[in-house]
This record gives C-alpha cells, structure tokens and sequence, in this order.
C-alpha cells in the first residue's frame, strides 16, 4: 500500500518500502496474534491485518496522537481485527494474548524489556525491528549475543524520485537496519 493512502500527522511512519520487507520477514500466517509495538499511524498494523484475517492485531502505542491515528486508518480500510492499546511497552503488552509475530517500530529505550516480556509470553515468537541509530543495532547484537539468538540484519536504503524542475533527482531516504529474531525452534530444530 502507498503511503500517500494512510491518514497521517506528526507522528512517525514506516515507509512502504520499509514496511513491506518488514512485513515479508514477519512471514504471517492468517491465524497469528500481532503486536505492533511502537504502531505510529497503524500503516504496519493495518496491513498486517489483512494477512492475518482469522488472526488478530494489537496496534500498541503510547501517544494519543498516534492511537487516534491508528483508529482513523483502522476505520479508512475497514481492519475489524485491529485492536489499540494506548500504553507504553511492555507494561501495555501485559494484557494481551501471547503473540505469534511482533514488530517492533520503536521501544523508547526500552527494548530488552519489551523482547524479553514478549518470549516471556510466547518463546517461539518471531520479533521484527526496524532500527535507524547504531546505537540500537548495539542493543541487540549485545542482546541475542547475551541470549543466544540468531539474528538477521539486513540494512535497506531507498531513493524516491524529486522533481526538480523538469529533472528527475534520487532523493535517498535513511537506511532502515531490519532486524529479524526467531525465538526457540521446534523439537526437529526447524525455526517456525
């Protein structure tokens, strides 16, 4: 989906680009629980709901600015499998039923908390981030180290066409780390 289809304001949102590698490395299955943690304006949410039409999404976020966002794109593209939990995490994933997928947009400093609290609940989830400061790819490569986990990273930078004039210019975005982590495989080994 476009990004120009989503309402939007002054709160951070995933770019389409960004948002459809995340949502491939997610590999959703129609039955999943989803948490979208840090859900901004609900665009990742909100796609995930159409993957997951027997399954259900938890948009999670701590701005009010953002939840109503969220119920507004929730209401433009007619997602009756989109709950929103206004909070902050992982106190506001407390609530919720343990989840299959979880993305993670942003975790206000908090993110060992936040994946700790969510392999708590289910061990096996499969957890994407999307990761703009080093210092966050820190965290994590220090945190699956400490854990033992394997992780993907794969770090994507787009450039948009701009007008200028009657020229055509690439315009480059920020790169976007992609982190992928899969919780505890099955008896055979193989990863869910």
């Amino acid at each position: 989906m476009g990004d120009e289809q989503f309402i939007r304001g002054n709160i951070p949102m995933t770019k389409s680009e960004i948002r459809a590698v995340s949502l491939s490395k997610l590999a959703l299955r129609e039955e999943d629980i989803f948490y979208d943690v840090g859900a901004g304006t609900g665009s990742v949410s909100v796609e995930a709901a159409f993957a997951v039409r027997r399954g259900h999404v938890y948009a999670v976020e701590q701005k009010e600015e953002g939840c109503r966002l969220i119920a507004q794109n929730r209401e433009k593209f007619h997602v009756g499998n989109l709950s929103i939990r206004q909070g902050k995490a992982p106190e506001a994933l407390e609530a919720l039923p343990p989840p299959d997928r979880v993305f993670i947009g942003g975790s206000d400093g908090r993110l060992e908390e936040i994946l700790d609290c969510v392999w708590n609940r289910n061990s096996r989830a499969r957890v994407v981030l999307n990761v703009i400061a080093l210092e966050t790819l820190a965290k994590i490569s220090e945190y699956v180290n400490q854990k033992g986990i394997e992780a993907e990273i794969v770090c994507i930078q787009v450039a948009k066409a701009e007008r200028i004039g009657r020229y055509h210019m690439m315009k480059g975005q920020n790169p976007v780390y992609i982190v992928t982590l899969q919780g505890k495989t099955d008896e055979s080994g193989e990863r869910l």
